[in-house]
């Protein structure tokens, strides 16, 4: 099961306690059930991290999107830092759960900025990560400014093994 959620910064708690609910009654319910949370960033307040955390999913994933560079245009409100630091204090506090992230191409990202977050990832020590396509939901969104080759994808895939990647899925339809 994932679960995920909208961002809500709008709460002191950004909505931690409502992670640490569901995972507990998918536990209750279904006891064999493993457990992905995708949560947003929570602005970086450890205490709603360590809710999170506490509740024991088997997968904690917090997405990139894009590399540092990018920021600024594609997630202005969050921190390429922040997200990082989330990732690391997640493995922290219990370094059974595998923490996982993904990021999107086509963004104007270069292949060795791709290659520079994976090493950031790895040095936050993430398990996992995803790589996909960006596709421009509406005209008011970022411009897709490239489209990698398959044979680019598989690339990613290769660098992601050779840096310790426990898992990396890469290709133009992988999604988080």
């Amino acid at each position: 099961a994932v679960v995920t959620s909208v961002n809500r910064d709008d709460l002191s708690d950004g909505g931690a306690p409502h992670f640490a609910a569901t995972i507990a009654a998918i536990r209750r319910l279904s006891p064999g059930t493993l457990v992905e949370v995708l949560t947003p960033d929570f602005l970086g307040k450890t205490e709603n991290i360590d809710t999170v955390v506490r509740a024991k999913p088997d997968v904690y994933n917090h997405n990139l999107e894009t590399i540092a560079r990018l920021y600024p245009t594609v997630r202005p409100q969050a921190r390429y830092r922040r997200s990082l630091d989330l990732l690391l204090h997640v493995k922290k506090q219990d370094p059974t759960i595998f923490t996982k992230s993904g990021i999107m191409v086509g963004l104007g990202e270069s292949d060795d900025e791709i290659r520079w977050l994976m090493d950031d990832l790895r040095a936050a020590r993430v398990d996992i990560m995803t790589i996909g396509q960006y596709l421009r939901p509406s005209l008011e969104h970022h411009d897709i400014l490239r489209f990698p080759t398959p044979d680019q994808f598989a690339q990613y895939e290769r660098w992601g093994k050779e840096v310790g990647f426990a898992y990396i899925a890469s290709g133009p339809y992988v999604r988080s």
